[in-house]
């Protein structure tokens, strides 16, 4: 016989005291409690009497089970699109059965109407509503469809004009640093949601137009400044080159308030490199050029995350086993160039143990104005050739040349080779090591 106990508990567990809901539970009580009186013994039937057909088919077992596994999710979350279609299917199916068609057929037909008729309930609509709300949202955005605009420069971020030369957009520094764009620089962007935060993303550069200084305001940049800490002062007076700040011909030292620098997500410390920037013709730059002048960007020297420090430990097990070379590149810019995010994290390390700042650059998908845009400003380029594209080998050297950037080639993935090309690059020896014989330093412990 059927076991329908656990069926009937089921059902009475996840009925709520709704009248829809009591509908549907009574509905699925009268199928299964038919189910056990179809299972039931019955005398032997006379000769004279024909043979019914069986009435429990391993086809029937799959449909009833499909069907009390929809009606218990109905009843759980009523109203249920999933749950009504699922039941209906293995419903229907029995329906056709000569078995179960002639014996329940009402019964089937009244389950139908109730399953058809049932109703999302408020609590469910509440539910609903409530998960919806914390579901983080997914911005869907056509990345084949920016629009373009020319790029107008401001001491902090810039401003996107059309050609109209009216201004559309705003986007911080943090958007753009890392493209290094410069004035009249057309870009393609998209919009973004209100809700973001930010007005527009910035996809790329497709070229470049000359503006009249009428349109614009000529910025002077003096790049990776050392910041100074005198008592609660902060200053710059030089950058990591030993050159010293000069406005307008004249040696400056710029006081700076670092209470304005301590939100942001990397906070101004001593010794901390900066990007400072000023307006050429700011009238203050002749009695107080240091009121003239801020702070555009910090660069984050060091590893502040504990996750991050934990992870690079993890990666830079071997690398410590390799002997220090005599080497110390005083905060310069170091351009990594590899595909994608391959090592970045391995050479990034490599680089800040010499006191390098690492920039990354993808010498696979970058174009060949993005790549002259990201080089020209670089002290050192370290090509990895084993993750580089072809085409980009000859363009990094090229624009290396160009911009006078020292250069020089790791012709294989392993840490050695790269500190060596590392090594070669800041004291000016080949690019390329081969098979000559290269002295290199070993820095004494």
């Amino acid at each position: 016989m059927f076991d329908y106990r656990n069926s009937l508990k089921r059902i009475l567990q996840n009925t709520d005291s709704d009248e829809r809901s009591l509908q549907n539970s009574l509905a699925a009580i009268k199928v299964v409690l038919g189910m056990a009186n179809a299972d039931a013994p019955k005398a032997a039937p006379n000769k004279a009497q024909p043979r019914r057909p069986k009435q429990s088919t391993p086809t029937n077992s799959d449909q009833l089970s499909k069907l009390l596994a929809g009606i218990t999710a109905l009843i759980e979350q009523p109203g249920s699109d999933q749950a009504k279609e699922q039941s209906l299917r293995a419903l229907r199916k029995l329906t056709f059965e000569p078995a179960f068609g002639q014996r329940y057929g009402q019964q089937l037909a009244s389950l139908e109407t109730a399953i058809q008729h049932s109703t999302t309930t408020v609590n469910v609509i509440n539910q609903q509503t409530f998960e919806k709300a914390l579901k983080p949202k997914k911005l869907k955005r056509d990345y084949r469809k920016g629009e373009r605009y020319t790029v107008i420069r401001l001491l902090i971020g810039a401003d996107l004009i059309n050609q109209n030369d009216e201004v559309v957009y705003h986007v911080t520094e943090g958007q753009i640093h890392s493209l290094n764009l410069r004035t009249g620089d057309i870009v393609e962007a998209l919009p973004l949601p209100a809700d973001s935060g930010f007005e527009a993303e910035v996809l790329r550069i497709v070229g470049h137009r000359k503006l009249s200084s009428s349109q614009y305001d000529q910025i002077d940049v003096f790049r990776f400044g050392v910041v100074r800490k005198n008592g609660s002062h902060y200053s710059v007076m030089r950058n990591v080159k030993g050159e010293k700040l000069r406005v307008r011909g004249k040696d400056v030292i710029a006081t700076i308030d670092g209470s304005l620098y301590q939100t942001g997500p990397v906070n101004l410390e001593d010794g901390s490199i900066v990007d400072l920037v000023w307006y050429h013709g700011d009238v203050r730059l002749k009695s107080d050029p240091a009121a003239a002048i801020q702070i555009r960007w910090i660069y984050e020297v060091d590893q502040p995350a504990p996750k991050r420090q934990l992870k690079r430990h993890r990666q830079h097990k071997q690398t410590n086993l390799l002997p220090t070379l005599d080497l110390n590149l005083h905060y310069q810019r170091v351009g990594i160039a590899i595909g994608g995010n391959q090592n970045e994290a391995i050479l990034d390390g490599i680089v800040e143990k010499y006191h390098g700042v690492p920039i990354p650059i993808d010498a696979f998908q970058g174009k060949k104005k993005v790549i002259e845009q990201q080089v020209k400003d670089l002290d050192i380029v370290i090509l990895v050739t084993a993750l580089a594209a072809h085409d980009a080998t000859w363009n990094i050297s090229e624009f290396a040349t160009k911009y006078h950037v020292k250069f020089a080639v790791a012709s294989s993935k392993g840490y050695q080779a790269f500190e060596r090309a590392l090594y070669r690059a800041d004291k000016g020896l080949p690019a390329y090591e081969g098979n000559q014989q290269i002295n290199y330093q070993i820095r004494n412990s």
